[in-house]
């Protein structure tokens, strides 16, 4: 499945929100306009704000205000893509420097900080007290998403762990994009909470098809070393589906131990999942999500944003990067 057979209905929309971005830091400093830029020529495929788009032209919601929540959106996304970078001290995405490669680290938070708060005064424009609520539930739920990541999940072999930490960083934002599109349309509360769970269902298998191709993608295409999540001491779902189907392999008793912290026994874990059933059995789980993203889509009026839609959600579970 290409992505241009979800991006073709709103490229030109696009364009729109990546307008307004950048528009957010022509009264800024410099530096931080230089920055802006940097992010946004490192690419990505828009698929947030592309989903806002699509349910947003799908149901008839206004298209400035549809607009102006994708690049609220995008911001935020790319906020919190700047303080995880630093956090984890990447120097790379997507092949492309890091802005904490290029800059001190309170440079860099200061950005992070400067970038969420233009993505709020975006999200405000909307005029919509529900959308605002939203927005700021959302953004809570990613930062305390992060500490729990942060302070609670090293070494830990746990799915209802799992779960609430790819809800909150990844799920969480597909479902406010999908649910505010639809909040800014004349739509009943039926069709509002089936894109919300449409936006979770999709968000969710995102982030676990990230963690199989973490595993099993192309090193360079990934852009960082296969197994990295393991190696800090983050057990994804491949890794659960290993632990629960090999309990007494030592490097599995040896995670809540710190054994995460030893290179070379991580990297035989590594090696051993790779050559596991387990990134399959992660994939059925990541397309149980999807097939049920579709079946929400199948109440929908026909469309040719439903059916792009449809080939988003597809696209999730065949991409390779």
């Amino acid at each position: 499945m290409s992505a241009v057979t979800f991006l073709s209905p709103v490229t030109e929309e696009i364009k729109l929100v990546e307008d307004r971005m950048r528009a957010q830091a022509e009264e800024a400093h410099a530096d931080l306009r230089a920055a802006l830029e940097h992010l946004l020529k490192a690419g990505g495929k828009r698929i947030r704000p592309t989903l806002g788009l699509l349910v947003g032209n799908m149901l008839g919601g206004p298209l400035n205000k549809i607009v102006t929540l994708g690049a609220a959106v995008e911001l935020l996304h790319t906020a919190t893509l700047v303080h995880d970078d630093l956090i984890d001290g990447s120097l790379l995405r997507r092949g492309t420097p890091t802005l904490n490669a290029r800059w001190a680290p309170p440079a860099t938070v200061l950005t992070g900080d400067f970038i969420f708060a233009r993505a709020a005064k975006l999200a405000a424009e909307a005029d919509d007290l529900r959308l605002m609520n939203l927005f700021a539930e959302t953004l809570s739920v990613i930062v305390n998403g992060e500490l729990t990541q942060m302070f609670t999940s090293r070494g830990l072999i746990n799915r209802e762990n799992y779960y609430k930490r790819i809800y909150a960083k990844t799920a969480s934002l597909f479902e406010m994009t999908a649910h505010a599109a639809a909040m800014v349309s004349t739509v009943n509360e039926e069709t509002i909470e089936s894109m919300r769970n449409f936006g979770y269902q999709i968000g969710m298998a995102f982030q676990i098809v990230d963690d199989i191709l973490d595993y099993t993608g192309d090193q360079n295409a990934v852009g960082k070393s296969l197994g990295s999540d393991l190696h800090n001491g983050l057990v994804t779902l491949p890794g659960i589906y290993y632990a629960e189907a090999n309990p007494q392999d030592p490097d599995v008793i040896s995670l809540p131990n710190g054994g995460w912290t030893h290179h070379d026994n991580m990297t035989r874990l590594v090696e051993n999942i790779r050559a596991s059933n387990s990134p399959n059995n992660a994939m059925l789980e990541a397309e149980k999500h999807i097939d049920r993203a579709l079946e929400l889509l199948e109440t929908m009026e026909p469309s040719t944003e439903r059916d792009a839609l449809e080939n988003l959600a597809k696209y999730i579970v065949d991409r390779k990067v």
